[in-house]
């Protein structure tokens, strides 16, 4: 039994998240850094660098992190370089680095577009793109694409972000199809609605006492009735970094509560006393 689960360790391994500073991300670098890899990340300003540091420092976690557009190839390239020089070759890949912007489509100007595009599709092509020749040398690596419920559902407002989340998901396949044998794994994480700061107005009571209209919209739509948890999607996260899912190619893997299983109910049927909360 110990040989088995020596898969899921990570001791050794490099694991570069995208847009690791805080958020979804940091959670996914964390997880990785307590089995047993050495984390690197980047962001988009020296700000949000800074504050990803600061957040690893006080967690007990050395990490490299440094400035990179990852929309921007020669940034990537260079950063990659970086890594390679301070702390080794890159093992373990997240694409978690993307933005949202909830514009209805005949209001989206084609600037705002391509932006979601570059960041959500093609960073993570041009990030693949930048490790895939060392993991080909090495015989290995993981590539973990940051999906979304949107890359199977379309929803008001996010055309340019569903757009993007569905081409992610084909992209997952299709470096699955052309590097599953160099004993490369490229899949996908979709996480449902999860309770983060930037989530936390969506779930806040009402000046009457009541739910949050939103809050009860999601919480109706899933057979758990909760909001995930950041620590929800590092369990996952560390299983597809691992040996332990080196068959598992291609896939996307949701972590949503049912949400994608399920047609939902009617909102006004909900019984608040029955529900998690998760803050």
């Amino acid at each position: 039994m110990q040989d088995f689960l020596k898969n899921f360790s990570l001791e050794g391994k490099v694991a570069w998240v995208t847009g690791a500073s805080y958020g979804l991300g940091l959670a996914y670098a964390v997880a990785f850094a307590q089995s047993g890899a050495k984390v690197v990340f980047n962001d988009i300003n020296r700000e949000l660098v800074d504050k990803g540091l600061a957040e690893y420092e006080k967690l007990g976690i050395e990490a490299f992190g440094a400035v990179c557009d990852v929309t921007k190839e020669d940034q990537v390239k260079d950063f990659v370089a970086q890594v390679e020089k301070n702390v080794g070759t890159i093992d373990i890949l997240v694409n978690n680095a993307g933005i949202i912007k909830r514009i209805p489509m005949i209001d989206m100007t084609v600037e705002q577009w391509n932006l979601v595009i570059d960041v959500d599709l093609t960073g993570p092509f041009i990030c693949s793109k930048a490790v895939l020749p060392a993991m080909i040398k090495k015989g290995s690596g993981k590539i973990i694409n940051a999906c979304s419920m949107m890359s199977e559902f379309g929803r008001e407002t996010v055309s340019a972000y569903a757009a993007a989340k569905g081409g992610l998901k084909m992209l997952t396949r299709n470096i699955c199809s052309e590097y599953g044998q160099y004993n490369i794994q490229c899949n996908a994480i979709g996480p449902g609605y999860i309770a983060t700061p930037q989530t936390a107005p969506l779930r806040e009571k009402q000046p009457d006492g009541s739910m949050h209209p939103f809050d009860r919209f999601i919480r109706s739509k899933t057979p758990a009735q909760r909001w995930g948890k950041t620590e929800d999607l590092m369990g996952l996260a560390v299983f597809l970094a691992s040996p332990a899912s080196d068959f598992i190619n291609g896939q996307v893997i949701y972590i949503d509560g049912g949400i994608t299983a399920y047609i939902g109910q009617d909102p006004g049927n909900l019984d608040p006393s029955k529900m998690q909360d998760v803050d």
